[in-house]
């Protein structure tokens, strides 16, 4: 479990094919501080520590993962964002976030405004009741809050700590992201739908 608040960034220094899964070789801050079998927030997705070496961090994406986040994006040099997993005597200083991406979403809007920055995120119509106004929404892992709400889009505003901090930075209008809807409402949601079986 996650807060969505991100600690610093990594970046992919190798990358090799395995079967259908990809394995990440990550460089950070925080590598060498990481143990094997930790549970490690990747953009957003809990991915397992399998080495550490030198400062950078061992994981494996299952075919699955790929198909479903933007880790099959991945290349030499990617900036991903990392968080290690919530203590139960910490504050939640975010949000819950499993690291369980729902989905991709694809930036279609970008604008800096007067020290912040605006996004508009454009996703699949399906999963439009899991987002609300005001609602939180995990973007690439961060802890974000959703406005201007549609069937198929909501922005968000970014402060500068968060862009200078995160790699939203480095989203643009047709950057794919992942996506982590808000747990409780995925829950309600699914007790609704059942409601007519």
């Amino acid at each position: 479990m996650f807060t969505g608040i991100v600690e610093t960034q990594g970046i992919i220094k190798d990358i090799r094919e395995s079967g259908l899964n990809k394995v990440f070789w990550i460089k950070s801050g925080i590598s060498s501080k990481l143990k094997v079998d930790q549970s490690i927030s990747h953009d957003g997705v809990c991915l397992t520590v399998e080495d550490v070496k030198a400062g950078r961090h061992k994981v494996t994406a299952v075919a699955e993962t790929l198909q479903k986040t933007n880790l099959k994006f991945w290349k030499k040099g990617t900036a991903v964002n990392l968080e290690r997993s919530l203590k139960l005597s910490s504050r939640l200083d975010g949000h819950l976030v499993q690291g369980h991406a729902d989905t991709t979403g694809t930036c279609i809007f970008k604008k800096e405004t007067g020290g912040s920055w605006v996004y508009t995120i454009g996703f699949e119509e399906k999963f439009a009741p899991l987002v609300i106004e005001k609602g939180s929404v995990a973007v690439n892992g961060i802890s974000l809050t959703a406005f201007n709400v549609t069937s198929r889009s909501f922005d968000i505003t970014v402060i500068p700590y968060t862009y200078d901090n995160t790699n939203i930075q480095l989203v643009e209008e047709g950057t794919a992201v992942n996506l982590e809807f808000d747990m409780i409402g995925k829950y309600i949601s699914r007790k609704l739908s059942l409601k007519g079986e």
